[in-house]
């Protein structure tokens, strides 16, 4: 099946692996909330091109492993440009333990959450989105 979500990488070497079954999944994890998937586009990057993002339209001098642009014009509906730093989440991922791809999906599905509504600016919403990316994570059948 085909799922509106493309996958491309900015200033970077990067592919991600199993597209289609990412695609999939995050469809499934959309589908779970209630909403429809318009258009996902993902642009993974490099720390210094998500820093100028970060700057630019955010106004944020820090690093950070992703950025979610909202593009929906209805509720309800799924629709946004998400950018992820490939090297925050290399770093992110040996500073925590666990694999990159591991790592990897928790931002791609991180990214997705925020397009579905979850908040991760207090201690309350923080702990909301962590379960519910541990949830969304435990989809994959990949």
């Amino acid at each position: 099946m085909e799922y509106p979500i493309e996958f491309f990488s900015e200033d970077i070497e990067f592919e991600l692996h199993d597209p289609d079954e990412v695609a999939e999944w995050i469809a499934t994890v959309v589908a779970k909330h209630g909403q429809e998937l318009n258009n996902l586009t993902y642009v993974f990057c490099s720390d210094d091109y998500l820093h100028s993002i970060n700057v630019e339209y955010l106004d944020h001098d820090t690093l950070t492993d992703i950025i979610t642009f909202n593009n929906a014009d209805e509720d309800g509906t799924v629709e946004g440009d998400i950018f992820i730093s490939v090297d925050r989440v290399g770093d992110n991922a040996k500073d925590i333990g666990t694999s990159f791809k591991d790592e990897l999906h928790r931002v791609i599905i991180h990214g997705v959450l925020h397009l579905l509504g979850f908040r991760d600016k207090s201690k309350e919403e923080e702990a909301l989105m962590r379960k519910q990316e541990d949830s969304s994570l435990s989809l994959r059948k990949f």
